[in-house]
């Protein structure tokens, strides 16, 4: 028995567009930091208030080659969501809702959260008051 009621579209039959990008990266993102910037934030606070045997361990992650992964995906995924959430007050407001105008600001959030984080770590590293 055949059913006539019609298939949902699939992610397969979609084009990919930035403002879809940006609407899935600003869910994901908020997910990351609040799963994970809360599990490291409760780590380090145990850890702190555990001794300096745990506080050594939670150190030795926080400067591994992971660790720094993490950290950078972190401030990464902040800046993603910051910039997002700010596109998508300016279009509660009313503006860019334009096809022209939102694959714009799509594309700016992208590449602006990319340039803040690489920025925030340059002036982490080479900034005032760095050794």
């Amino acid at each position: 028995m055949a059913s006539s009621r019609p298939l949902s579209p699939h992610l397969s039959i979609w084009k990919w567009r930035p403002t879809m990008a940006v609407s899935i990266l600003h869910r994901a993102t908020g997910h990351a930091l609040g799963l994970a910037g809360l599990a490291l934030f409760a780590w380090w606070l145990l850890a702190a208030a555990t001794g300096p045997e745990a506080y050594s361990r939670f150190r030795a992650f926080a400067v591994s080659p992971v660790g720094w992964i993490v950290w950078i995906g972190l401030s990464w995924s902040m800046f993603q969501h910051l910039l997002s959430g700010l596109r998508h007050l300016v279009m509660d407001a009313g503006a860019g809702y334009a096809l022209d105008a939102a694959r714009r600001s799509a594309l700016l959030v992208m590449l602006g959260a990319l340039l803040l984080t690489a920025l925030f770590w340059a002036l982490f590293f080479f900034g005032p008051g760095y050794r």
